[in-house]
C-alpha cells in the first residue's frame, strides 16, 4: 500500500484546488493503479483452504454525470493471479476480466476532496486457466456485486484535471474443479480493491 499512495499523497495535497462542481453531462477519464487484495474463504471437497494471490493492475474508467451529484461509472481491468492449496501448493494460474458498473453519488467539494460513494453489478470471466498438478483448473463465470469509495481531488481550479483515490469490495464467488483430479471447491474471492491515479474532465 505505502507505494501507491503516500508519494502521491504528498503531491496531492501541495498541488489540490478549489474547482468547479459537476454538472450533469460531465465526463471524467480516469487511469488508475490498482492493488488486488482477495479476502479468501473456500469449502474443498478434499479439506484444506484454497488461497488465492494478490495483485497490482492498471485499470481505466469512465463516468457519466447524470445530475449535479448523481453519475454511473463503467470500469475496465484484467488481473492474472496464483491459486494455492493449503498456502504451499500451487494448483494453478488463471486471469480474470471483472467489468464492473456503478452508481454513485458525489457529494460537495470538502477542503481539497470531492468524495463520493458507489454501488453496482459484477460479471466476473475466468480464462487463461493454466495446468497443474491436478489437471486444468475449470472455474464458473459469475455475477457479484460492488460497493465502492472514493475521491477525486483537482489540480487546478478549472478541475479538468485531478488526482483519484478509489476503495472497492467486490462479493465474488466460483465453482473451481480439475481436469485430472475428482477435487472440487467453493471458493469466495471477495477482494478488495485499492487504487490511486489521474483523471481529466471533459
Amino acid at each position: 500500500m505505502k507505494k501507491l499512495y503516500y508519494p502521491l499523497a504528498a503531491a496531492l495535497f501541495a498541488t489540490a484546488a478549489a474547482a468547479a462542481p459537476y454538472e450533469a453531462g460531465t465526463i471524467l477519464l480516469r487511469l488508475r493503479a490498482v492493488e488486488i487484495v482477495p479476502d479468501v474463504s473456500s469449502t474443498v471437497s478434499i479439506g484444506g483452504k484454497v488461497g488465492i494471490s494478490d495483485t497490482t493492475i492498471p485499470e481505466a474508467d469512465i463516468t457519466y454525470f447524470l445530475t449535479d451529484h448523481w453519475s454511473v461509472e463503467a470500469i475496465a481491468g484484467t488481473d492474472k493471479h496464483a491459486v494455492f492449496w493449503n498456502k504451499t501448493t500451487k494448483l494453478a494460474n488463471v486471469t480474470l476480466l471483472p467489468p464492473t458498473v456503478t452508481v454513485q453519488y458525489h457529494f460537495d467539494q470538502i477542503g481539497p476532496f470531492k468524495p463520493y460513494l458507489g454501488a453496482g453489478p459484477n460479471f466476473t470471466i475466468f480464462y487463461n486457466r493454466s495446468v497443474g498438478p491436478l489437471g486444468k483448473l475449470r472455474t464458473t463465470d459469475n455475477w457479484g456485486f460492488a460497493l465502492q469509495a472514493g475521491t477525486d481531488i483537482p489540480l487546478s481550479e478549472d478541475g479538468r484535471y485531478f488526482a483519484n483515490i478509489d476503495i472497492k469490495r467486490l462479493w465474488l464467488s466460483t465453482h473451481a474443479s480439475f481436469s485430472g483430479a475428482p477435487v472440487t471447491a467453493s471458493v469466495n474471492i471477495n477482494p478488495w480493491l485499492l487504487g490511486t491515479g489521474v483523471g481529466v474532465r471533459f
